[in-house]
């Protein structure tokens, strides 16, 4: 039996609604096995985050090079990286093990406003990190941090995609779920040559703590299968628009997603 493999590089969510426990949830539900290094503790719950504790950079690359020498991944995801000197030691190791399907998550900032990446890093992240990419997963406000634009309608999000591609990454997924505008949530999904387009139902609620990671966890999980770029990201957003949708309700702000929703709705 072939056992597809996948690894995240981010921080820990102790609230588990996000970060690595988040991707693992994700990678388990979708029958891919599950490995981490982690950057970063955070204190957090639905209420925000109440401390970020970035880990020594060594100890990152010890915990990249114990699944490396070993495991090996069929795919990787990055999630909140925190510093730029972390950027920079994680592109690193990536090139050494030769890890080619990368998903980028550009965590910035938590749900609840905390900054999860320091200012300076964002330059790191588009020189060392993008040009590795075979996706990245931004938000409308990260897509203007990443382009220094400002993004209003579906044509700004045309040109940041390609602006972002222009940066040495093969495919963006630019998300819809901070555009307000209308009933349906529009991903699109941009090659360098042409665009493709995800509608699903904006569901109304506040728990939606984590969905970034989730998404890009599960197309993380797809491209460690072999799916295409597309395939994965149509896998994401079914898996996504099901956690949402059959919310927990459970906390007293942001909760987090339903992350067993999809295999109850679509595994059988």
């Amino acid at each position: 039996m072939k056992v597809y493999k996948a690894l995240t590089i981010a921080g820990s969510d102790s609230g588990g609604g996000a970060g690595i426990q988040a991707d693992l949830k994700t990678f388990q539900e979708l029958e891919v096995f599950g490995m981490s290094a982690l950057t970063a503790v955070t204190a957090q719950n639905t209420l925000g985050v109440q401390g970020v504790y970035p880990l020594p950079v060594e100890a990152i690359v010890q915990q990249i090079e114990a699944i490396g020498t070993d495991l090996g991944a069929d795919a990787v995801k990055t999630g909140m990286l925190f510093s730029a000197e972390i950027i920079q030691a994680v592109a690193e190791k990536i090139k050494q093990f030769q890890f080619n399907r990368l998903v980028v998550d550009p965590v910035m900032v938590a749900k609840g406003g905390a900054p999860l990446l320091q200012q300076e890093a964002v330059h790191a992240l588009k020189t060392y990190l993008l040009p590795l990419a075979t996706v990245v997963t931004p938000n409308i406000p990260e897509a203007e941090v990443l382009t220094n634009r400002i993004i209003r309608t579906l044509d700004d999000r045309r040109e940041a995609a390609k602006r972002l591609h222009d940066l040495g990454v093969k495919h963006v997924v630019m998300k819809g779920g901070h555009d307000d505008d209308g009933e349906e949530a529009i991903d699109l999904l941009y090659d360098g040559h042409e665009f493709s387009y995800f509608t699903s139902k904006r569901i109304e609620t506040k728990h939606t703590h984590g969905t970034g990671c989730t998404f890009a966890a599960a197309v993380t999980a797809e491209l460690a299968k072999g799916r295409t770029v597309k395939e994965a990201v149509e896998t994401a957003k079914a898996f996504i628009q099901a956690a949402i949708e059959e919310e927990l309700g459970i906390g007293h702000g942001h909760g987090p997603t339903n992350h067993w929703a999809y295999r109850k709705t679509f595994v059988r």
